[in-house]
């Protein structure tokens, strides 16, 4: 893309409604406009990241098996009234009446809907296990709407659910989901950790809570320091192995890490002094195993191999999937502003012409734009006859991971710079040297 072309509306003041750093680099970097309270559109390069976290998500849930579908976002309130959360849920249910009288609502969530669908087209114990999944629009009318995108009140998550015919099968999906969730977030250059949690209005007994650390976290955390040197990495998890996934999970829950919500002051007095740590944490994620609160309530149920009819065992499972993009924000950025992981950037790299209108300068700027696309990579060409500084400022503001610098006098030389937006070091090669080594970090192979 060249930027001449592009639609990036960047702001050099900040606004001042904005009071965390991803508010605030969000609205300067052209991402978000707030539409009204707590409501915002995604302009060009905010969807673009948007949509780059949708893709992980969706390549990991079905890595572990799970199958997408899409749901509405407007439900029937009879349902939830089958349920009994219709009443239960609060104030932050957005409840509307459509023309004919019928009581409708903006779903929070969707466990009532897929446990309708699943009632209607499942009935043995065969067909199952099934985990389904969909990453839908969701409105909470938050009574203090703010953070931008951390706290809004209309946000896109993966909400997925789990149908099994025994608790031990669906504490194994419980377990699956927590892999596929690591996995996940490592792939978006974040660590997250599952912490015990509090369950709220979905209900049920077990459930962890995915916490980033940062600063303007909105719940206090209370962890073993040791659990923050773990990393999943690129070991491969068969997903149908019980074991395998119990191995994960009870090795990165076996140390204490709780929110405010669940904390026990005695358990973590346990932990050796040394390694105690008290932070803030911005949730991304939960996991739910709620057994048969909904079956049920709402007659789910399934032949078992005896011919009795038995009421399955359910679980849910959300991923803040906009409240991602603000998340690695606030973990990842300086003075200057954002620095994406490769694994989410809205562009591969940047290329930076110092001297738009110089022959040389331009020819050789195009040429690299044409090499990087031509072998699947996605450029953003500042082209625009601006000064230096200028692009700069907007380059590491946008904070695209690498830049390729080029200008009359390394042109002389037959070299480029390439810049790490992360370290800020810098290293002049030959273009097509440049090339190759942007084509490597992204795991692409040149001839």
């Amino acid at each position: 893309m060249r930027l001449s072309r592009y639609f990036l509306p960047v702001l050099k003041e900040t606004p001042a409604e904005a009071q965390i750093v991803s508010h605030r680099l969000m609205l300067r970097a052209g991402m978000i406009k707030q539409a009204s309270a707590g409501i915002y559109s995604w302009l060009p390069l905010g969807y673009k990241v948007l949509r780059n976290i949708e893709t992980i998500v969706h390549e990991e849930q079905v890595r572990a098996g799970h199958i997408p579908m899409l749901m509405p976002t407007l439900q029937s309130a009879e349902l939830w009234k089958e349920s009994g959360r219709y009443d239960a849920y609060g104030p932050e249910m957005l409840r509307v009446r459509d023309r004919h009288g019928r009581d409708m609502l903006y779903g929070p969530t969707n466990e009532e809907l897929i446990t309708d669908i699943f009632r209607s087209h499942v009935g043995s114990y065969k067909d199952l296990p099934l985990t389904l999944y969909h990453i839908q629009w969701k409105f909470r009318d938050e009574i203090r709407p703010r953070f931008g995108v951390m706290r809004g009140r209309e946000f896109l998550m993966k909400d997925g659910y789990n149908f099994d015919l025994t608790k031990e099968d669906a504490l194994h999906a419980y377990n699956r989901h927590l892999v596929s969730y690591l996995r996940t977030y490592e792939r978006m250059g974040l660590q997250a950790i599952p912490m015990r949690a509090d369950s709220g209005p979905i209900g049920g007994d077990d459930t962890h809570e995915f916490l980033v650390l940062a600063e303007t976290g909105e719940s206090e955390v209370f962890y073993d320091s040791e659990i923050t040197d773990l990393k999943f990495g690129d070991r491969e998890i068969d997903y149908d192995s019980v074991d395998q996934c119990q191995a994960v999970l009870e090795e990165f829950t076996s140390r204490y890490a709780r929110t405010d919500e669940t904390h026990d002051e005695a358990e973590f007095a346990k932990v050796p002094e040394e390694r105690r740590r008290t932070a803030r944490g911005i949730e991304v994620g939960q996991i739910f195993y709620f057994g048969t609160k909904y079956s049920d309530a709402m007659g789910a149920t399934v032949a078992d191999a005896e011919g009795n009819k038995v009421p399955v065992h359910m679980g849910s499972h959300g991923i803040g999937v906009s409240r991602l993009l603000g998340a690695i924000i606030e973990a990842s950025h300086d003075d200057n502003g954002i620095i994406w992981p490769e694994g989410v950037t809205p562009f591969h790299c940047g290329i930076v012409n110092l001297k738009q209108g110089d022959e040389e300068a331009d020819a050789a700027c195009e040429a690299l734009y044409g090499s990087l696309t031509a072998i699947g990579l996605e450029p953003l060409y500042d082209d625009r006859n601006e000064r230096a500084g200028g692009k700069f400022a907007t380059m590491d503001l946008i904070g695209l991971p690498w830049r390729i610098t080029v200008g009359p006098r390394g042109l002389k030389n037959g070299v480029v710079e390439l810049t790490s937006r992360r370290t800020v070091d810098s290293e002049e090669l030959p273009p097509e040297q440049a090339i190759a080594r942007i084509a490597a970090i992204y795991g692409i192979a040149t001839a």
